[in-house]
């Protein structure tokens, strides 16, 4: 299956890393050294005093890493906006989409009673409302 981790920084590696021995095609949308030194060396997991590598094809556009079967978003919850523009070179018709949110989702006071105390305002969550 070709799976691409959408934000892979501790969380998604992670994910990476298990998908990948699973046997997986996998990809990662990563940025700035994380993404140097995937590309160069692959990523490691740590669990204790074992160790599991896996080479992954990495980038900082999705665009180039072509239509994925599954897409896993493992952004913060503070950085879902560059899913915006990120998502659709990933998608094809089949394409599932799976949020592993790291954080807060925007939409969490969704569906609170009118009698609910008052939520913080976490519209800096979904910058323009995108």
């Amino acid at each position: 299956m070709r799976i691409c981790i959408f934000g892979a920084g501790a969380v998604g590696s992670h994910f990476a890393v298990r998908l990948a021995l699973a046997g997986h095609e996998v990809s990662c949308v990563m940025r700035g050294p994380h993404l140097e030194a995937t590309k160069a060396n692959g990523l490691t997991l740590r669990v204790g005093a074992t160790e599991f590598s896996a080479r992954v094809k990495a980038s900082d556009d999705p665009a180039a890493l072509g239509p994925q079967q599954l897409v896993i978003s493992t952004l913060k919850a503070n950085a879902l906006e560059s899913l915006v523009a990120g998502l659709p070179p990933l998608l094809r018709d089949d394409t599932a989409v799976v949020f592993a949110q790291n954080g807060i989702p925007w939409w969490y006071n969704i569906g609170i009673s009118p009698g609910h105390r008052p939520v913080p305002e976490l519209g800096f969550l979904d910058p323009g409302g995108r």
